[in-house]
């Protein structure tokens, strides 16, 4: 039991140890990033389109 307490926490090291996770993780973060900027962009142009659509609309009414 203790040997394979002892093997679990060696190759927890092992991948802790390792770094090529951390630039798929490096990644994941920048396009979240980028896809929350997106997201505020187009929901602050969705909004000036609709008060302009709403101006017009009123304007011809």
């Amino acid at each position: 039991m203790n040997n394979l307490f002892l093997t679990i926490y060696v190759k927890l090291q092992t991948l802790m140890a390792r770094e090529e996770g951390q630039d798929l993780v490096e990644y994941a973060l920048l396009v979240a990033l980028i896809a929350l900027a997106a997201i505020t962009g187009v929901s602050k142009v969705a909004t000036a389109v609709n008060t302009v659509f709403t101006n017009i609309s009123t304007s011809l009414a």
